[in-house]
């Protein structure tokens, strides 16, 4: 098959198209750097031209009050020359419980790129995953000093940026799934705890203070951001990739 991957230069959107690629596919990375911009429109329409498949793996810039129009935009860009190029499957990265934290701005605009997808006539697939491993050390950035870092106690299920391109690729190859599939890492950890592993593992003495009101994830509540019973299992151990990072 022809996939086009927006955003197909990313973290995860270039592993995407090495798998794809070595799968049999023609895989074709799209990106502003290719010329690609999906909140103008400019090179969007050639980017999905002939596509059987376009994987949507762009991203807000920040996860402020602007994301909304971001997604709002990107996506009725991308819909549109989609549904006029006759594209057969459109797939989504998204967030494990995404639609339960009704109090991140972020979330709320990830849900509202899911709703553009589902009111739209393209067959299509949700791959909701959940915190990439790779973010850890921003989330412990924002609320940290010299001394000390503070996390709150959300509990989170981390997965490997290797492991979400492959379940994207498997997904963006097969049938669509008009739904979602949720995908997650195999450990459990608060984030408090998560943290105090990162800093020991790269020799930083920084204390880590429970704080349940600090950070992005303080809004989260309970563990809605958990897999669900039907999720599918990444291979990748949290330590495991500390040690290869």
């Amino acid at each position: 098959m022809k996939i086009a991957v927006i955003g197909g230069t990313g973290l995860i959107g270039s592993q995407v198209v090495r798998n794809l690629t070595a799968a049999g596919h023609e895989a074709v990375p799209h990106s502003l750097s290719t010329g690609v911009n999906v909140i103008t429109g400019d090179g969007v329409d050639d980017a999905v031209a002939g596509a059987d498949v376009v994987v949507n793996l762009t991203n807000s810039p920040t996860f402020d009050d602007a994301s909304p129009a971001f997604f709002q935009t990107s996506m009725d860009n991308l819909m549109t020359a989609s549904a006029k190029a006759g594209v057969g499957h459109f797939v989504i990265l998204s967030i494990v419980g995404v639609d339960q934290v009704p109090d991140l701005v972020y979330y709320r605009a990830k849900v509202l790129q899911e709703n553009v997808l589902r009111a739209g006539t393209i067959p299509f697939s949700i791959v909701r995953v959940t915190q990439f491993m790779e973010f850890i050390d921003a989330a412990m950035s924002w609320t940290s000093d010299e001394k000390s870092v503070r996390l709150p106690r959300t509990p989170i299920q981390p997965i490997a940026a290797a492991d979400v391109a492959v379940a994207v690729s498997k997904v963006a190859a097969g049938a669509p799934l008009n739904g979602i599939r949720n995908i997650a890492g195999p450990e459990v950890f608060t984030l408090d705890d998560l943290g105090r592993i990162t800093l020991k593992a790269k020799g930083d003495s920084r204390s880590v203070v429970p704080d349940d009101t600090a950070g992005m994830f303080a809004a989260v509540p309970g563990d809605v951001i958990i897999a669900p019973a039907d999720a599918d299992i990444a291979p990748t151990r949290y330590a495991d990739w500390l040690a290869t990072t």
